[in-house]
Parts: structure tokens; sequence; C-alpha cells
């Protein structure tokens, strides 16, 4: 058994052992409180070290790893492996202090589909309700890479996760905001919404929904850039969280505007009211259970019917927009919202932003693989 790893087996015996229950309690010894300390305690130092040792592989040159004999999929379960370990916020935003944040953006940029898609799978972790690490990404030009491979990457695998990371490192983000609206975000959201991948779709309508939440002097923008359109496409999609996603943001245009649709969202050909009366014929034919399952888009045809028409639909008449035992939402439920924004972290938002760590100093590179030889043993 390597001996720098504490005795997992063994303190978990230990630790049963002390707390099964079947035993009244009794006061550690000396020797048993500094065995417990010295195994919790070297844990906490392998987990820092090891991110240390990986940002070492990071920063060092493909070429040599491939000489050492790495492979593509070894440098993926690296990714995973540092993926768990920034879970923990402290650990995210030490990864710029110890030198493994920067090279984490590299590989955004490796010519390895896979490395690049975990990269910005990592990326999101980091930053997800960050906002000293979206501070450090944003500084070290990562929205530049993370773009890229949303807009033109050859990969959708890759698009998708990119997407992602962006979403996660704007939101709550103004100069994210900013630098998305900049750089011609909102068309890249619209070719998204209509590529044939149904997660790329779930992740485009996510944060288009944010962003509009956010700021709704951008619905004239998405409006004239042809949104509606596309989103009227989706609302009789397949897929429900499509379809609700979609209604959400059609929904969202119409907010403001009781009596004064934007020209291109008006349905002066009729197609808006050929939707929603599809949709109330598909939500007659559900079985009592569906009808239950479906509430959202109940909620979702009525509010669109009455922000169109100015007028209930014939839900409510029907008996079909509040089900007995349901309570009478006034407002339609955020569906996007709900089904989209990440919780894990989100009391990490509110922290106080703390002070970045010294900076360490260089070590030798670590390369994976047998190294030279040391006399020392």
């Amino acid at each position: 058994m390597n001996q720098d790893k504490p005795n997992w087996d063994g303190l978990l015996k230990w630790s049963l052992s002390h707390s099964d229950g079947t035993l009244p309690q009794r006061q550690l010894s000396e020797e048993d409180r500094k065995w417990f300390m010295e195994a919790m305690q070297s844990q906490t130092v392998d987990v820092v070290k090891r991110m240390k040792e990986i940002s070492i592989v990071m920063q060092t040159p493909e070429e040599v790893l491939e000489s050492q004999g790495v492979t593509p999929t070894e440098i993926e379960d690296m990714l995973d492996e540092l993926q768990e370990h920034v879970e923990s916020i402290d650990m995210a935003n030490d990864l710029y202090s110890i030198g493994g944040l920067v090279p984490l953006l590299g590989y955004l940029k490796n010519r390895h589909p896979n490395i690049r898609a975990k990269a910005a799978d990592v990326v999101t972790t980091v930053v997800q309700n960050n906002p000293k690490s979206q501070q450090l990404v944003m500084e070290a030009n990562g929205f530049e890479p993370l773009l890229t491979n949303f807009t033109s990457d050859p990969n959708m695998h890759v698009r998708t996760q990119a997407l992602g990371a962006i979403s996660s490192l704007i939101r709550h983000n103004k100069p994210g905001i900013a630098a998305f609206r900049l750089a011609n975000g909102y068309a890249a959201l619209k070719d998204a919404l209509s590529s044939e991948s149904v997660r790329f779709q779930r992740k485009a309508l996510s944060l288009l929904h944010y962003l509009l939440k956010e700021n709704q002097a951008d619905c004239s923008v998405v409006t004239e850039l042809g949104f509606p359109r596309i989103m009227m496409h989706l609302a009789s999609n397949e897929d429900a969280t499509i379809r609700e996603a979609a209604m959400q943001g059609l929904l969202e245009l119409t907010y403001g505007k009781p009596n004064d649709i934007p020209g291109n969202l008006a349905d002066e050909d009729g197609k808006m009211k050929k939707l929603l009366e599809e949709r109330i014929q598909g939500i007659s034919a559900m079985s009592k259970e569906e009808l239950g399952a479906n509430k959202e888009e109940r909620h979702l045809v009525d509010a669109l019917w009455r922000a169109f028409y100015n007028e209930p639909s014939s839900l409510g008449e029907k008996g079909l927009l509040v089900l007995p035992g349901e309570e009478d939402d006034e407002l339609p439920p955020d569906v996007a919202g709900k089904l989209f924004e990440p919780p894990l972290r989100a009391w990490a938002a509110k922290r106080e932003p703390e002070q970045p760590s010294e900076p360490e100093k260089k070590e030798a590179p670590l390369l994976l693989g047998p190294g030279p030889s040391n006399s020392s043993g």
C-alpha cells in the first residue's frame, strides 16, 4: 500500500466502532486522536498536492506527454479528477494560484475534441456561481476560446459543452454579459436553436431565457433577429422541455407589452393561433396523469393566448387549466429557469470575494510515466 495515502479502511472501521451505538461513548486517547487527525489532514494535503501535480502536467507540452506515453484518454481522466476537486469553491479559486487555470483554458484549443469538450466541462464547474473565478477566467481571456468553440467547432459535443461553460461564466456577471453581446452572441444562439441537437437547443434556450430576464431591452434585438419564428417552430417540438422553454421564451418577448405586441412577433398570418390551437387539442387529448405532468405547458399556452388575443384560452372553459387540487397561479411558471439553472454551489454566489492566495513557486515539470532515477530512493 502506498504509504503517502491515508488508511481509509482503517479509518472507516475505527469510525464505525466509535459511532455504531453499541458501546457507550468514551474519551479518545491521545494516540487515537492523533491518528484520526493525521488521517484526515493527509487527505486534505493530498487534494492540494494532486491539483498541483495535475496543473504541472497541463503545463507540459503535448509532444512531451506523448513521448512519455500519455494518451488523450488519460488526459480526459485527469480532467475528470480535476473536476471533482474543483467542485469545492475554495479549490476552484485556488486553481489559478497554483498555476492550473491558464493551462486548463489552453486545453480548449487542444486538437482532440474530447479534451476540448472536457476542458469546457471543468471550466463550467470552476465558474459556476463563483464570481471570483468568473473574473479570473475573463481576465485570462477564457471567454474567447469558449466562444470560438461554441460558434464554430466542427464537433457538436464540443459546441454544446462550450455553450454550457459560457452560460455559467456570464450568469450574474455583467462584464461577461457585455462581452457576449458585443461578440454577437445572440446570433450564435439563433444558430444553436436551428441545430438538430436537442441538448444544444436546450442549453441555448436556457441562456436566452436568462439573458432576456436580466435585460428586457434585449427583447427587441432578439425579435429583430428573427427568434420568434424559430421559437414558434420549437414550441411544437416532440421534446416537452424544448417545447415549454420555447413557449416561455415567446412569453418573455411579450412581457411589458400587453396591448402592443412587437411587429415581428404579431400574429398577422395566424400562425401563433394555429400553434396554440394545436397545443390545446393536444392537451385536451391527454390522460389525467399526463395533464398533471404537463401543468407548465397548460399555463404557458393560456398565458400566450392571453398575451396575443387579450382573452383567456379555452383551457379554462374545459376545466384543463386548473385541475382539482391545483392552485390557481396568477403567473405562468418559470419553466426554463426551473429546468436549466444549475443549483450546485448556488450559495457561493452571495459570498464575499476572497483575497487571492499567494502565488506558488514554480516546480520542475512532473511528467506522467517513468522519469529519471533518484539515487536517494
